[in-house]
C-alpha cells in the first residue's frame, strides 16, 4: 500500500504523554494510508519497557485500519530531538513528513491540512499550535504559550522529503529542544525553499507543570542561540532577537561594581552596585509579573529568579560563544 504521509515523533522518557499523542494520530481523519513513527530517543530501560508496551498495543488495536501504521525505532543514548527527527524521517516511506512533538494533541483534522498545503505546492508547512492557559497563567505557562506565535515549530510542521534531504535535516548539534526548528526554517530558506503557514493545521499543546524556579534551568537554552546566531546572524537579529539582553548585561555589571567594592573595602560602591543590581531584578520581576499569576508563591519565585537570571544567562550565551566559536554578545 502506497503511504501518502509519515508523522515522526520523537520521545524521551515520557511514555504516558506519548501515548495520549498515539490516540489523537490514530484518529486524524486522512482519507489515505500514513505511517507514524515514533523515535526513542535513548529512554531508561523502565520508560522504554513501557513505550514498547503501549506500541504494542496501539499496533494490535490498528489491525482494523490497515492504511495507518506504527513503527518504532530507537537510539541508543539521548542525543536530542534532532537527531531523534533526522533517525525517523530518514526512514520514512512516504513524500511528505510531519512533525509534532510527544506532549502534543493533534487535532483530527492536522494531517489533512498540512498535506494539502504541501500537495498545493509549498516545500514546508507552518501548523498552528493552541496553548490553553488558565485565566492567570504563570511567567512559565505564558512563555510556553509562546508556541501559538512562533513562525515555525517542530510541534507541528510539514515537511517535503525531498526538501530535507537537499538540506540535511536537522542540525545535530541543537542537542535539546530548543532553535533547532528555526535553523531547519533558515536552512529551507537559504535554500530557496517555500514555506507557508496553514493555521488549520492544529496540535493542542498543553503545558506540562512546572518545578519552582525552573526558568533558571531554562537559561542553559541561550548556549544554542549562539550557534543558530553563528549560522544566520542577519536572520536571527531580524527574526529571533533584535538585541543583545542590554538590561541582563547592565544587572550583572552592577553586581560586579557590588563585589568589586566590597573585596576593596569600598563600601559605597558594594552598596551602590547591590541596590543598582537589586532594582534592575525587581523591574524586571515587575514586567514578569504583568498580567501572569500574584500567587505569593509566584511572586516569590519571580523575585528569586530575576535576580539570578540574568547571571545564568550571560554564563550559557559565553559558554555558546566558546563552544561554537562565534562572537554572541
Amino acid at each position: 500500500m502506497s503511504v501518502a504521509a509519515s508523522v515522526v515523533v520523537p520521545t524521551f522518557e515520557r511514555p504516558a504523554l506519548v501515548v495520549r499523542c498515539l490516540h489523537a494520530l490514530c484518529a486524524q481523519e486522512f482519507a489515505r494510508a500514513y505511517e507514524i513513527i515514533v523515535v526513542d530517543d535513548g529512554s531508561s530501560p523502565e520508560a522504554a519497557a513501557v513505550l514498547q508496551a503501549a506500541i504494542v498495543r496501539c499496533a494490535q488495536r490498528l489491525r482494523q485500519r490497515p492504511a495507518i501504521s506504527l513503527s518504532l525505532r530507537r537510539q541508543r543514548r539521548n542525543r536530542g530531538p534532532a537527531a531523534a527527527r533526522n533517525l525517523g524521517w530518514r526512514a520514512a516511506r512516504a513524500p511528505f513528513v510531519a512533525f509534532t512533538d510527544d506532549d502534543t494533541v493533534p487535532t483530527p483534522g492536522w494531517l489533512r491540512e498540512g498535506v494539502a498545503a504541501l500537495e498545493a505546492g509549498a516545500d514546508a508547512v507552518a501548523g498552528g499550535v493552541v496553548v490553553p492557559l488558565p485565566a492567570h497563567p504563570t511567567d512559565y505557562e505564558r512563555d510556553a504559550a509562546g508556541l501559538a506565535h512562533a513562525g515555525f515549530v517542530t510541534a507541528s510542521c510539514f515537511v517535503r522529503k525531498a526538501a530535507l534531504q537537499a538540506v540535511g535535516g536537522f542540525d545535530e548539534r541543537f542537542r535539546i529542544a530548543w532553535r533547532e526548528d528555526t535553523d531547519l526554517m533558515f536552512a529551507l530558506r537559504a535554500h530557496g525553499a517555500s514555506i507557508v503557514a496553514a493555521p488549520a493545521a492544529a496540535v493542542l499543546h498543553p503545558v506540562r507543570p512546572a518545578r519552582f524556579g525552573i526558568s533558571l534551568a531554562q537559561q542553559r537554552k541561550t548556549m544554542f542561540d549562539a550557534l543558530l546566531y553563528k549560522k544566520y546572524p542577519r536572520w536571527y537579529r531580524r527574526d529571533v532577537r533584535p538585541h543583545p539582553p542590554y538590561a541582563y548585561y547592565a544587572a550583572v555589571a552592577s553586581g560586579l561594581c557590588g563585589l568589586a567594592g566590597a573585596a576593596t573595602g569600598h563600601p559605597a560602591l558594594a552598596l551602590g552596585g547591590v541596590l543598582a543590581w537589586v532594582a534592575l531584578a525587581l523591574r524586571f520581576a515587575r514586567r514578569r509579573l504583568a498580567a501572569t499569576s500574584h500567587a505569593p508563591r509566584h511572586v516569590a519565585e519571580m523575585l528569586w529568579t530575576s535576580l539570578w537570571i540574568p547571571w545564568l544567562s550571560l554564563y550559557w550565551r559565553l559558554l555558546g560563544s566558546l563552544r561554537f566559536r562565534v562572537l554572541f554578545v
